[in-house]
């Protein structure tokens, strides 16, 4: 790798680091680069997740302070997103990539606008009684994030936030920190899975954690200051646009 391409696989991942911690998608700036030097679709996704690892951890660290009070439910949905990253990385290595190509912009695009809705359904299952700890809708829906993130992973952010916006009443501030450590979870556990059983460029992952780790923290910085409204509104955008952008890449 030229020092030209180092640098710019570096300043990628700080953008995508920071992107990360607040909305999720940074693959989708990473990848394409990794792509763009030559490696091929599967090594590039690969070396891609591993280098996401220490962005995770900076994003993690940098949103602390929304972690407090919320052990039990890290315990919880970090056990149903591990087994769901578990099966989505062995998935990606036994079947072809072209098996979710086709359906993935439309799982992203859905997690989108289930997040715009996400305020009126949350009324109606209020209006309804429906309980607002994690059940079995919540937990399926977090384990095939959790398939999803371990075999591509692209804006797996957006889909953690939907799913637990509908289903747990709290603040988008506190679920985007638990959305950091899920994200975390399911790149560490696809990150072991690769490395025992497939090629990994490390030049590059070694780049891109570098990169993904500032940025995390740059990223946590300026996700703490906005407002959860505006929150919901930059996922939605971010969600559809990612959608977009892969079924246009797909054809």
């Amino acid at each position: 790798m030229s020092l030209t391409a180092a640098l710019v696989l570096l300043l990628a991942s700080i953008v995508a680091g920071a992107i990360n911690v607040i909305i999720g998608g940074g693959s989708l700036i990473t990848f394409p680069v990794l792509l763009a030097l030559g490696y091929p679709p599967m090594l590039a996704n690969v070396t891609n997740c591993v280098g996401m690892n220490p962005g995770n951890v900076s994003g993690v660290l940098s949103y602390r302070p929304e972690l407090k009070g919320q052990r039990t439910r890290l315990l919880q949905l970090g056990t149903v997103v591990l087994l769901g990253s578990l099966s989505g990385a062995t998935l990606l290595l036994v079947l072809p990539a072209s098996v979710f190509r086709a359906i993935v912009p439309f799982l992203i695009a859905f997690a989108a606008l289930l997040m715009a809705v996400q305020p009126r359904l949350r009324r109606a299952m209020d209006r309804r009684g429906t309980r607002a700890t994690p059940g079995l809708m919540l937990w399926l829906g977090i384990f095939l994030s959790g398939v999803y993130g371990g075999y591509f992973g692209a804006a797996q952010g957006v889909i953690l936030m939907a799913i637990m916006a509908v289903f747990i009443n709290e603040r988008l501030q506190r679920l985007n920190g638990v959305k950091n450590v899920l994200a975390l979870v399911v790149n560490a556990v696809a990150t072991l899975v690769f490395i025992c059983s497939t090629a990994i460029v490390w030049s590059a992952a070694v780049l891109i954690g570098a990169g993904t780790f500032a940025g995390g923290f740059v990223g946590g910085k300026v996700g703490h200051k906005i407002p959860d409204r505006v929150l919901r509104w930059i996922v939605v955008g971010a969600g559809l646009g990612i959608a977009i952008y892969l079924e246009v890449r797909a054809h």
